[in-house]
């Protein structure tokens, strides 16, 4: 009970210094705020992340041409990765389900009357869809007799859609690609986000044979995507697919490859990596300005101490001991760093819907950013707390009076 009044005590001190106090909290406010706003970002990092794994498909390899990359676009200088090196993976690595060569151009520009886009071209074969998982929302999908018939049809991503024809109903309307004109047969569905951060939905898919020999001209591949029958086999597939085109390619060490793998768990190690050092960095950034608000709280209980001198001689000389005066003053810096850790989380929670609203930063709220805050809080509240707290209470009573 008699800790429960020392403790009073310090809360009424507080509140009769109230502008005091709030200078005391600053620190803490913000830095908790951060603290609040970072593992938001955090979080819905991790969940974005995710996203574009699954964008990419979970149990997709992407075989690429030019090496010394880790992600796509591929090399377009690049022309020795062909139809019969996907042919060989068909038939010689085990346990794919599908094997979809495509041909790309990177950001051409496509045309529909006076409107103009650039945008990345596939040129593919008709199991693509069943490799992406990406089916057309109207219309129709390329063909197998697409293919065969070199057809000039096409199909287009939402942002072509918009960009081109607005409004308008674009099936049976003709978009140019190099003089060019392709009948677009189908939309595909909204995609979103590519793995690489850019437009997925920014796309003009045509058959690869037309691609090949009516509008590119060209008679090398960008890319082949294989699907795998079960994704505990990634690696190992990989290192069969590795091997292989190293053989095909006659690549001896030290000689760089000319081609690239990706799978599933690379994107993501990346993804991770990238955003876990942004994390780390920003998370850096809002313990330093706790610390730096306990400091300031420290100096300020200081400089309290030496002008309340009088006031705890008063009390010593009516019976109150050092371990008294030592728990006011440590309740005093805990119950500013608390109060600060509740407005710091009321604030960070304020700018997560902010951003949430009027941003595309992804956030997610939880609970374990408050937890931490009530960790944070205590710490630096005692940490910071101590030594105001043992200057008051070694003060003589009599010397404090006079």
């Amino acid at each position: 009970m008699r800790a429960l009044g020392v403790a009073a005590e310090g809360l009424s001190a507080l509140g009769a210094r109230k502008l005091r106090a709030f200078f005391m909290m600053a620190g803490t406010i913000v830095g908790i705020a951060a603290l609040v706003v970072i593992m938001a970002v955090g979080k819905g990092t991790e969940r974005k992340v995710m996203k574009r794994v699954n964008n990419w498909g979970p149990r997709a390899i992407m075989l690429i041409s030019g090496g010394g990359k880790d992600l796509p676009p591929p090399d377009m200088t690049v022309t020795t990765l062909t139809l019969e090196d996907a042919d060989a993976v068909r038939e010689e690595v085990d346990d794919l389900e599908l094997v979809s060569p495509m041909v790309w151009k990177l950001y051409t520009t496509i045309k529909h009357e006076a409107a103009q886009l650039r945008s990345v071209v596939w040129g593919v074969e008709p199991n693509w869809h069943r490799a992406y998982d990406w089916y057309v929302s109207y219309g129709e999908g390329i063909t197998a007799e697409d293919v065969a018939t070199l057809s000039r049809v096409c199909l287009i991503g939402r942002t072509v859609r918009e960009e081109l024809f607005g409004e308008e109903d674009p099936l049976g309307k003709r978009i140019y690609l190099n003089n060019v004109g392709l009948v677009v047969k189908g939309v595909l569905e909204e995609r979103g986000t590519s793995p690489g951060g850019g437009d997925f939905d920014n796309k003009l898919v045509l058959p690869i044979t037309t691609a090949m020999r009516r509008v590119l001209n060209v008679d090398y591949l960008g890319a082949v995507r294989l699907i795998t029958a079960k994704p505990s086999l990634l690696s190992r597939q990989a290192e069969d697919i590795r091997e292989l085109i190293h053989n095909r390619h006659h690549i001896t060490p030290p000689q760089e490859d000319d081609f690239r793998i990706i799978t599933p768990l690379i994107i993501a190690g990346m993804a991770r990596g990238i955003s876990r050092t942004l994390y780390i960095l920003l998370l850096v950034l809002a313990c330093l300005s706790l610390i730096v608000g306990g400091v300031v709280m420290m100096n300020i209980l200081l400089v309290s101490v030496g002008a309340r001198t009088a006031e705890i001689g008063l009390r010593r000389s009516l019976g109150a001991t050092r371990t008294d005066i030592f728990l006011q003053f440590l309740t005093e810096s805990l119950s500013v760093t608390l109060l600060g850790m509740l407005l710091g989380c009321l604030l960070g929670w304020t700018v997560c819907l902010v951003l949430a609203n009027t941003t595309q930063i992804s956030l997610v709220l939880s609970w374990q950013p408050y937890a931490v805050s009530v960790v944070f809080a205590l710490l630096i509240g005692t940490f910071f707390g101590v030594q105001p707290a043992r200057l008051a209470a070694r003060l003589h009573p009599v010397e404090a009076l006079r």
